[in-house]
């Protein structure tokens, strides 16, 4: 027999393609039912007795180890047991949902948010990772380039004032502004704004009583605008339980609300452009 042959029939070349292909087909089905660990089984519109997963079966519960030590177990299904505030605007399956209620506090549509661990994320010394400058210990602070946003009226997309910047919430393990904490017009209550939805700008109408420190060149003062939400929409925004920090769910839940109000804030908004 020829060198590498293992019968007349067979050699190493022909065993070790077998068995690549029996490792890839392998591969493709674990990775293809790893896939499945988030959403299967489906629900179906039509009855909620039917499961849909297809081939292969979505897989078992697993245990995922945690930075801290601990570990949380997902289990097939859908583990959100939320009441859905919408309804189907069609009766065939697959139809969009139309909001029963508040979308954008009842967290649908663009307005929808995962059930994230109530608890902060921290950085890699295990302290929260997102704090108002107010607590930080390292030196956080804004640039004298920069205007300071501590103090600025917050104007809305109507135009109107909604509360004024108490605070800046940073990043510790970023370095960088999150949140913006808003002290809401006619109360002492106190909401979060992500800073990425916010915009420090020229102010529309000047206010003499503002600092210099928060004044252009030319005289006109600084204020910050948040255009995708109306000035009512700041006293049932989502709020912390915590003035100090804030947990991944809060964060989830603040996001949703005010980046679907793009979509949510007004009706004119949800209409086509044409």
């Amino acid at each position: 027999m020829p060198t590498g042959a293992i019968t007349e029939y067979m050699d190493v070349a022909q065993v070790t393609l077998y068995v690549f292909w029996l490792f890839f087909a392998g591969l493709v089905w674990y990775l293809h039912r790893e896939n499945k660990r988030e959403g299967y089984p489906l629900e179906s519109d039509r009855s909620p007795h039917i499961t849909v997963q297809g081939y292969p079966a979505a897989p078992g519960p697993k245990e995922f180890p945690t930075m801290d030590g601990g570990s949380f177990i997902v289990a097939n299904g859908n583990p959100d047991t939320r009441e859905i505030h919408a309804k189907p605007a069609y009766p065939f399956p697959g139809a969009p949902l139309d909001p029963t209620g508040n979308p954008m506090i009842d967290g649908v549509g663009p307005s929808s948010w995962a059930n994230r661990a109530d608890e902060p994320d921290v950085t890699m010394n295990g302290e929260p990772r997102i704090v108002p400058m107010r607590s930080t210990k390292h030196g956080f602070g804004i640039s004298e380039k920069d205007p300071d946003p501590r103090g600025m009226t917050v104007f809305a997309a109507d135009d109107k004032p909604a509360g004024t910047v108490r605070d800046v919430w940073v990043d510790r393990s970023e370095a960088m502004p999150r949140y913006l904490e808003v002290e809401v017009k006619g109360s002492a209550r106190r909401i979060l704004v992500p800073m990425f939805l916010s915009k420090v700008a020229r102010a529309k109408y000047a206010d003499p009583k503002l600092p210099m420190g928060q004044r252009l060149k030319d005289g006109r003062p600084y204020e910050v605008r948040v255009v995708s939400v109306m000035s009512h929409h700041f006293a049932d925004a989502p709020s912390t339980k915590s003035m100090e920090s804030v947990t991944r769910l809060e964060e989830d839940r603040i996001m949703a609300y005010f980046g679907g109000g793009h979509f949510y804030a007004s009706p004119e908004r949800r209409e086509a452009l044409l």
